[in-house]
């Protein structure tokens, strides 16, 4: 099952015509997969400043379907589709009423903020993210 959180299209995150300006979809993409870690109990910042890891996204792979407007509900879905060693592979699905406006495939690394080197997945994050494990078939 994956992730699931909802976010509204903020005046702010519009060009002047009221549609979506495509640099806050991955703002908004950050806040969610930020929240889904939330949801299993280990935050962004206890890994950042007390576990000193970096979660950094080394490809993604875009397609935008149909533009969204000022006001509209976005719908994230976060599905999970590979946990490596170090890597996590996540397709996320952004709804508007049920139509399909983007979708994002990326790949995050568990890295070192010392070194910034890739680190394996601590076993509660691994656990965690376990959760919304759903492989491509």
């Amino acid at each position: 099952m994956p992730f699931t959180q909802s976010k509204p299209l903020r005046f702010g995150d519009c060009d002047l015509s009221g549609i979506a300006y495509h640099p806050a979809y991955f703002s908004m993409l950050v806040d969610v997969n930020e929240a889904m870690f939330a949801s299993f109990g280990v935050t962004w910042k206890e890994l950042m400043f007390d576990r000193k890891m970096g979660l950094p996204t080394v490809t993604m792979n875009v397609e935008f379907k149909r533009p969204s407007t000022y006001g509209d509900v976005l719908d994230f879905a976060v599905h999970v589709r590979a946990i490596g060693r170090a890597s996590l592979d996540l397709e996320t699905v952004v709804t508007v009423r049920g139509e399909v406006i983007w979708t994002i495939k990326q790949r995050i690394v568990a890295t070192s903020t010392v070194d910034h080197k890739s680190h394996p997945w601590p076993d509660d994050v691994r656990a965690g993210l376990t959760r919304y494990l759903e492989p491509v078939a």
